[in-house]
């Protein structure tokens, strides 16, 4: 019985170590370590150092979680002190660029931008809110989830009545797709154009692609 509560008072008074922060996913660092462990703070104080039984596990994962670069947090504490974090980053998949600058990212959230990591996905431009991204981020997610377009797309611009327009990698055109009805069909449009201005080298004779008619691609001659 006394080596128990010896064992319990012991436990009771551990302090808390270094966390030890873990990132799930890929490598691009939208948050570093440092970010991080000035997150993990309670009563404005570091958790480091601090007794395991005055950490609140639950206020720290809401602090983790509040930030808007985080997916999701959780956080671990083992009988010796060790406090582990598990943090899963926000994907972006579009990046906005108006008045105001932000990803949207694949929830369809928005999601500011990190001075540590700059994501390569295609620029969003022309009349967008960031209380109204349902429209852009329905294309955003086709161009993320199509190899095509993901290896082509570099800009969406969306107007005030939510058309859209495309900018290609290293192409002159600009792809008039106006509305998302038909969606699908409009890019199965697009790609067979695409492919067939590439075997006949002729990609760059034309300034406008217009795709918002059912059965046939119009297309501008520069």
């Amino acid at each position: 019985m006394f080596l128990y509560a010896f064992s319990s008072a012991k436990n009771k008074d551990r302090k808390v170590s270094q966390p030890i922060i873990h990132f799930k996913g890929d490598n691009n660092l939208f948050l570093t370590h440092e970010n991080v462990s000035k997150l993990l703070i309670q009563n404005k104080e570091s958790v480091k150092n601090k007794s395991k039984e005055t950490l609140d596990l639950n206020d720290l994962e809401a602090a983790l979680n509040s930030n808007q670069m985080v997916k999701s947090a959780q956080v671990y504490l083992s009988v010796n002190g060790q406090l582990t974090v598990d943090i899963e980053q926000k994907k972006p998949i579009a990046r906005v660029s108006t008045h105001a600058s932000y990803y949207i990212d694949d929830q369809g959230s928005y999601m500011p931008l990190s001075p540590n990591y700059t994501a390569r996905v295609p620029l969003v431009t022309g009349t967008v809110e960031k209380n109204n991204l349902i429209h852009v981020f329905k294309l955003a997610q086709k161009i993320e989830a199509d190899a095509f377009l993901k290896k082509h797309v570099i800009e969406i611009e969306q107007t005030e009545k939510s058309t859209f327009f495309l900018k290609f990698r290293q192409c002159n055109f600009t792809v008039q797709l106006g509305s998302l009805k038909n969606l699908e069909k409009k890019i199965m449009n697009l790609k067979a154009f695409y492919n067939k201005a590439l075997k006949e080298k002729s990609l760059n004779r034309y300034s406008n692609v217009n795709l918002q008619f059912d059965s046939q691609v119009v297309c501008t001659k520069i």
